[in-house]
Protein backbone atom coordinates (compact mmCIF):
# COMPACT_ATOMS: atom_id res chain seq x y z
CA UNK A 1 0.00 0.00 0.00
CA UNK A 2 1.38 3.70 -0.98
CA UNK A 3 2.05 5.50 1.94
CA UNK A 4 -0.66 8.19 0.72
CA UNK A 5 -3.33 5.35 0.72
CA UNK A 6 -2.75 4.77 4.32
CA UNK A 7 -2.87 8.62 4.91
CA UNK A 8 -6.16 8.25 2.85
CA UNK A 9 -7.82 5.14 4.94
CA UNK A 10 -6.91 6.44 7.81
CA UNK A 11 -8.14 10.26 7.31
CA UNK A 12 -11.32 8.60 6.16
CA UNK A 13 -13.79 9.73 8.60
CA UNK A 14 -12.68 13.03 7.78
CA UNK A 15 -13.24 12.75 4.40
CA UNK A 16 -17.04 11.47 4.83
CA UNK A 17 -17.46 14.39 6.78
CA UNK A 18 -16.63 16.36 4.05
CA UNK A 19 -18.61 14.50 1.71
CA UNK A 20 -21.81 14.85 4.01
CA UNK A 21 -20.98 18.78 4.74
CA UNK A 22 -24.08 20.93 4.05
CA UNK A 23 -21.41 23.06 2.21
CA UNK A 24 -20.43 20.42 0.10
CA UNK A 25 -23.87 18.61 -0.40
CA UNK A 26 -25.73 22.35 -1.04
CA UNK A 27 -22.94 23.69 -3.46
CA UNK A 28 -23.34 20.34 -5.31
CA UNK A 29 -27.04 21.40 -5.46
CA UNK A 30 -26.42 24.91 -6.79
CA UNK A 31 -28.58 25.96 -3.57
CA UNK A 32 -25.95 27.19 -1.35
CA UNK A 33 -26.57 30.64 0.41
CA UNK A 34 -24.71 32.85 -1.69
CA UNK A 35 -23.24 34.61 1.59
CA UNK A 36 -21.74 31.95 2.16
CA UNK A 37 -19.85 31.01 -1.21
CA UNK A 38 -18.40 34.39 -0.51
CA UNK A 39 -17.74 33.72 3.15
CA UNK A 40 -15.78 30.61 1.25
CA UNK A 41 -14.48 32.92 -1.81
CA UNK A 42 -12.30 35.42 0.03
CA UNK A 43 -11.25 33.57 3.07
CA UNK A 44 -10.08 31.14 0.60
CA UNK A 45 -8.24 33.88 -1.37
CA UNK A 46 -6.29 34.90 2.31
CA UNK A 47 -5.39 31.18 2.56
CA UNK A 48 -3.71 30.59 -0.68
CA UNK A 49 -1.27 32.81 -0.67
CA UNK A 50 -0.47 31.22 2.76
CA UNK A 51 -0.74 27.96 0.70
CA UNK A 52 1.63 29.11 -1.69
CA UNK A 53 4.37 30.41 0.87
CA UNK A 54 4.29 27.04 2.02
CA UNK A 55 5.25 25.38 -1.46
CA UNK A 56 7.84 27.66 -1.33
CA UNK A 57 9.53 27.28 1.78
CA UNK A 58 9.04 23.77 1.46
CA UNK A 59 10.80 23.94 -2.30
CA UNK A 60 13.64 26.37 -1.08
CA UNK A 61 14.30 23.66 1.76
CA UNK A 62 14.12 20.86 -0.46
CA UNK A 63 18.09 18.98 -1.66
CA UNK A 64 16.79 17.42 -4.53
CA UNK A 65 15.62 18.53 -8.37
CA UNK A 66 12.33 16.68 -9.04
CA UNK A 67 10.92 17.99 -4.82
CA UNK A 68 11.88 21.19 -5.78
CA UNK A 69 9.94 21.36 -9.05
CA UNK A 70 6.93 20.05 -7.44
CA UNK A 71 7.18 22.27 -4.67
CA UNK A 72 7.75 25.59 -6.30
CA UNK A 73 5.74 24.62 -9.13
CA UNK A 74 3.24 24.49 -6.55
CA UNK A 75 3.34 27.65 -5.74
CA UNK A 76 3.44 28.62 -8.96
CA UNK A 77 0.27 27.04 -9.65
CA UNK A 78 -0.87 28.74 -7.38
CA UNK A 79 0.28 32.24 -7.39
CA UNK A 80 -0.29 32.12 -11.01
CA UNK A 81 -3.65 30.39 -11.99
CA UNK A 82 -5.35 29.75 -8.74
CA UNK A 83 -5.63 33.49 -7.09
CA UNK A 84 -6.47 34.56 -11.00
CA UNK A 85 -9.25 32.09 -10.75
CA UNK A 86 -11.17 33.49 -7.25
CA UNK A 87 -10.41 37.04 -8.76
CA UNK A 88 -12.38 35.64 -11.83
CA UNK A 89 -15.31 34.28 -8.99
CA UNK A 90 -15.09 37.53 -7.28
CA UNK A 91 -16.09 39.37 -9.76
CA UNK A 92 -19.12 37.47 -10.75
CA UNK A 93 -20.12 38.18 -7.51
CA UNK A 94 -19.75 41.76 -7.36
CA UNK A 95 -16.50 41.56 -5.50
CA UNK A 96 -12.94 43.62 -6.38
CA UNK A 97 -9.86 42.24 -6.26
CA UNK A 98 -9.28 44.95 -3.55
CA UNK A 99 -11.50 43.75 -1.45
CA UNK A 100 -10.31 40.41 -1.19
CA UNK A 101 -6.85 41.58 -0.28
CA UNK A 102 -8.35 43.73 2.29
CA UNK A 103 -10.56 40.77 3.73
CA UNK A 104 -9.37 39.76 7.44
CA UNK A 105 -8.54 36.13 8.11
CA UNK A 106 -11.51 34.67 10.00
CA UNK A 107 -10.08 31.76 13.14
CA UNK A 108 -10.07 28.91 11.23
CA UNK A 109 -8.06 30.49 8.42
CA UNK A 110 -5.86 32.28 10.61
CA UNK A 111 -5.21 28.41 12.50
CA UNK A 112 -4.89 26.67 9.12
CA UNK A 113 -2.16 29.06 7.45
CA UNK A 114 -0.73 29.39 10.59
CA UNK A 115 -0.28 25.77 10.77
CA UNK A 116 1.06 25.20 7.06
CA UNK A 117 3.74 28.50 7.24
CA UNK A 118 4.90 27.03 10.91
CA UNK A 119 5.46 23.53 9.31
CA UNK A 120 7.03 24.70 6.54
CA UNK A 121 9.73 27.09 8.29
CA UNK A 122 10.09 24.35 11.45
CA UNK A 123 9.61 21.04 10.24
CA UNK A 124 11.61 18.86 7.61
CA UNK A 125 10.12 19.13 4.08
CA UNK A 126 8.97 15.30 4.17
CA UNK A 127 6.20 17.11 6.70
CA UNK A 128 5.71 20.28 5.42
CA UNK A 129 4.56 17.99 2.22
CA UNK A 130 2.70 15.97 3.80
CA UNK A 131 0.23 18.90 5.57
CA UNK A 132 0.03 20.29 2.07
CA UNK A 133 -0.91 17.56 0.79
CA UNK A 134 -5.10 17.30 2.31
CA UNK A 135 -6.03 20.28 0.35
CA UNK A 136 -5.19 19.25 -3.03
CA UNK A 137 -6.42 15.74 -2.46
CA UNK A 138 -9.66 16.95 -0.41
CA UNK A 139 -10.65 19.16 -2.91
CA UNK A 140 -10.18 17.04 -5.85
CA UNK A 141 -12.34 13.97 -3.67
CA UNK A 142 -14.45 16.62 -2.57
CA UNK A 143 -15.45 18.02 -6.33
CA UNK A 144 -15.50 14.43 -7.47
CA UNK A 145 -18.48 13.98 -4.94
CA UNK A 146 -20.46 17.65 -5.48
CA UNK A 147 -19.85 16.27 -9.44
CA UNK A 148 -21.85 12.49 -8.76
CA UNK A 149 -24.11 14.77 -7.09
CA UNK A 150 -24.91 17.48 -9.24
CA UNK A 151 -28.52 16.71 -11.35
CA UNK A 152 -27.58 19.65 -13.73
CA UNK A 153 -25.88 23.05 -14.46
CA UNK A 154 -25.99 25.66 -11.82
CA UNK A 155 -24.40 29.10 -10.59
CA UNK A 156 -21.54 26.59 -8.59
CA UNK A 157 -20.87 24.40 -11.95
CA UNK A 158 -17.75 26.51 -12.86
CA UNK A 159 -16.24 25.85 -8.97
CA UNK A 160 -16.74 21.86 -9.36
CA UNK A 161 -15.23 21.70 -13.17
CA UNK A 162 -12.13 23.48 -11.81
CA UNK A 163 -11.25 21.01 -9.07
CA UNK A 164 -12.31 18.26 -11.42
CA UNK A 165 -10.21 19.63 -14.01
CA UNK A 166 -7.40 17.43 -15.73
CA UNK A 167 -4.68 20.40 -14.48
CA UNK A 168 -5.86 20.19 -11.08
CA UNK A 169 -5.36 16.58 -11.15
CA UNK A 170 -2.20 16.06 -12.74
CA UNK A 171 -1.21 19.09 -9.85
CA UNK A 172 -2.65 16.47 -6.84
CA UNK A 173 -0.98 13.71 -8.36
CA UNK A 174 2.33 15.36 -8.76
CA UNK A 175 1.80 16.33 -4.65
CA UNK A 176 0.88 13.09 -4.27
CA UNK A 177 3.63 11.05 -5.87
CA UNK A 178 5.94 13.56 -3.91
CA UNK A 179 4.77 12.71 -0.41
CA UNK A 180 5.04 9.04 -1.39
CA UNK A 181 8.17 9.32 -2.18
CA UNK A 182 9.68 11.03 0.74
CA UNK A 183 7.71 8.43 3.00
CA UNK A 184 9.89 5.21 0.96
CA UNK A 185 12.73 7.52 1.44
CA UNK A 186 12.44 8.67 5.56
CA UNK A 187 10.57 6.55 7.19
CA UNK A 188 11.76 7.74 10.38
CA UNK A 189 9.31 10.80 9.60
CA UNK A 190 6.04 8.65 9.32
CA UNK A 191 4.46 9.47 12.32
CA UNK A 192 4.72 13.42 12.21
CA UNK A 193 3.74 12.72 8.45
CA UNK A 194 0.45 11.46 9.59
CA UNK A 195 0.17 14.06 12.30
CA UNK A 196 0.71 16.69 9.83
CA UNK A 197 -1.84 15.04 7.37
CA UNK A 198 -4.46 14.80 10.14
CA UNK A 199 -4.17 18.26 11.25
CA UNK A 200 -4.22 19.64 7.71
CA UNK A 201 -7.24 17.28 7.07
CA UNK A 202 -9.38 18.03 10.22
CA UNK A 203 -8.51 22.07 9.79
CA UNK A 204 -10.15 21.18 5.69
CA UNK A 205 -13.03 20.09 7.53
CA UNK A 206 -13.22 23.28 9.88
CA UNK A 207 -12.92 25.29 6.86
CA UNK A 208 -15.86 24.69 5.06
CA UNK A 209 -18.17 24.85 8.64
CA UNK A 210 -16.34 28.15 8.90
CA UNK A 211 -17.87 29.48 5.80
CA UNK A 212 -20.93 27.42 5.78
CA UNK A 213 -21.87 29.41 9.11
CA UNK A 214 -19.96 32.57 8.30
CA UNK A 215 -17.42 32.41 11.28
CA UNK A 216 -16.49 35.74 13.39
CA UNK A 217 -14.10 36.84 15.74
CA UNK A 218 -15.18 37.10 19.10
CA UNK A 219 -15.32 40.51 20.17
Amino acid sequence: MAFTDDLLDNGADVWAAQFDHPFVTELAAGTLDEAAFRCWLAQDYRYLFDYARTFAVAGAKARDEDAMATLLGGADAVLNGELDLHRSFAAEYGVTAEELAATTKRPTCEAYTSFLVRTAYDRPVPVAAAALYPCMQGYLDVADHMADLATEEHRYTPFIETYTGEEFRAETAALRELVDDYAERYPGYHDEMHEAFRTSARLELAFWEMAYTQEEWDE
